[in-house]
């Protein structure tokens, strides 16, 4: 008897299981013919709600090529300042660090120097002689005025007077120039704002002002270039103008948008290829010089495709629809093929002609509304 009712709750069981499947493709099919329906004619639809919606008309487009390829973050140099040494001697104070950001003007370092120290002696040596000078314009006058002085005497005494505050000026433009500090030292200021990317300097290190390598590099870095290395293969495929899309390690969820503005004709000897450089745009701060990249050309195709925007595509009962606008306020389910998706950019194989007009937005209340 235990066996009989467990075999009559396995066909209850079945059966209620067989219910459902048929309810639910009942379901299923009721809706395929409401979007069948829907497809084979022009339904009206609230004036309110087309206000609202957004429309596009279809077009042929190029179907657009993708090159994947490597790349690497640089500084733009047009923003990059490099930072020398103006004389010679030995640093005491070093305010900056690789990596610290700068504003135009702030002290990055003071430098000891036995020339400056030479200046202050030679302006000392101006104003001893800008003394004595006018002491004795003093006595020619004096002399003059008693007439035992020529006027002669007295234009050379105050040429005498004007040659020393000549070299008193020039002491002090040039300290103006080199930037003196306290005692013989000079100060190094930011000449922009920016962050360091270089740095050649250390307390106590000596200072060469003939030394070609720089002591700082400062760059603005709200904009900067990926250089993109393209292989002789892909050559063709990379002009300027062209979009590319720029991912890294560091970031692997965003995506930096940015033009090609030049490409470099000529291959590196090195790795055998032809860079491209893409100006980013980088107020987030995000991309740091000397980061590694992936690149994503986009190029235009030889084949033309009809196309539409992504966002208009509805999926439904394992099928494609958009909705397509009619004369006066109706609108008409189309069932239609994609072919591929780009970005905010869908090709349609099948389903679609040029000049159409097509909802590309609130389209899924419109397609339930004209469901019901």
């Amino acid at each position: 008897m235990g066996i009989s009712f467990f075999i009559l709750a396995i066909l209850l069981s079945l059966g209620a299981c067989s219910g459902k499947e048929k309810n639910e493709n009942s379901e299923n099919n009721e809706k395929k013919n409401n979007i069948l329906q829907a497809t084979s004619a022009n339904l009206p639809i609230s004036h309110n709600m087309l206000k609202q919606a957004q429309f596009d008309t279809v077009h042929y487009q190029k179907v657009e090529g993708v090159l994947t390829v490597n790349g690497k973050v640089a500084a733009d140099d047009s923003k990059l300042i490099q930072v020398f040494a103006t004389l010679t001697g030995y640093a005491t104070q070093v305010n900056v660090q690789l990596g610290d950001y700068v504003r135009k003007g702030q002290l990055l370092a003071v430098v000891h120097s036995g020339e400056i120290a030479t200046y202050e002696n030679q302006l000392s040596d101006a104003r001893s002689n800008l003394s004595v000078a006018k002491k004795k314009l003093q006595i020619e006058m004096d002399l003059k005025n008693s007439q035992l002085a020529t006027d002669k005497d007295v234009t050379d005494a105050q040429s005498e007077v004007s040659k020393a505050q000549a070299a008193i000026t020039q002491v002090m433009n040039l300290f103006q120039i080199y930037k003196k500090g306290e005692g013989s030292t000079y100060q190094i200021l930011a000449p922009i704002s920016g962050y360091i990317i270089q740095k050649n300097i250390n307390n106590g290190m000596e200072i060469t002002s003939d030394n070609n390598r720089s002591l700082f590099t400062i760059s603005e870095i709200n904009d900067v270039w990926v250089i993109a290395n393209i292989f002789e293969t892909d050559i063709p495929k990379v002009k300027e103008g062209y979009k590319a899309e720029i991912t890294s390690i560091s970031y692997p969820d965003s995506v930096f948008h940015g033009t090609i503005d030049k490409v470099y004709n000529f291959l590196d000897p090195a790795s055998k290829t032809m860079q491209a450089r893409i100006k980013i745009d980088n107020n987030h701060g995000l991309l740091k010089p000397e980061m590694f990249t992936s690149v994503k050309i986009h190029y235009p195709g030889k084949d033309s495709m009809i196309a539409i925007a992504s966002s208009a595509i509805i999926f439904d009962n394992n099928a494609y629809y958009v909705l397509v606008k009619g004369g006066g306020d109706s609108l008409s389910i189309r069932e239609v093929l994609p072919s591929l998706s780009q970005g905010n950019t869908t090709y349609i194989k099948t389903g679609l002609s040029p000049s159409e007009i097509i909802v590309t937005k609130d389209q899924l209340l419109l397609y339930n509304a004209l469901l019901q």
